[in-house]
């Protein structure tokens, strides 16, 4: 193994467990809310803009099919509508209701706590930088995914 197959390894280890830390706190953070840390992550890509299910799974990185199971549970326990899409005739776009907003607001003053203890564990400079990076990452993987492989 070179080392750039060892970094990307060490890359792909430390996101899988940063993945599985922020779902423990997610869950801990939105389950006083009555909601479910997959709920929250679609509530928040249309917290301040309605977007189609496939727009949602793009942003944050998971199947349309994963996206469309939980905008239906949201849709049917009301914290987020279906809108008609003036871009798309059957593909609606996905929006928070008022009673999602609130659930997201109940959420918000641990949130802060949770950030603000973040940030002073990091330092704010490196916080901005750690998430610089880890945007960069991901563009970077974004722009290989559709490479072939070279022999």
């Amino acid at each position: 193994m070179n080392a750039e197959q060892r970094l990307l390894d060490a890359a792909a280890l430390t996101v899988y467990r940063l993945n599985g830390q922020f779902l423990a706190l997610g869950d801990e953070l939105a389950s006083p809310a009555g909601i479910s840390v997959a709920w929250w992550q679609v509530m928040a890509a249309v917290e301040h803009q309605p977007q189609p299910v496939a727009g949602i799974a793009r942003a944050i990185g998971i199947t349309r099919q994963s996206v469309q199971r939980v905008a239906d549970i949201l849709v049917d326990k009301g914290l987020c509508e279906y809108r008609p899409n003036p871009a798309h005739k059957r593909a609606k776009l996905v929006a928070i209701s008022e009673q999602g907003e609130a659930a997201i607001r109940r959420i918000d003053p641990q949130h802060e706590v949770l950030a603000r203890r973040l940030a002073a564990a990091l330092g704010p400079a490196d916080f901005a930088a750690t998430v610089d990076t880890l945007t960069r990452l991901a563009a970077a993987l974004d722009s290989i995914s559709s490479e072939t492989p070279v022999d």
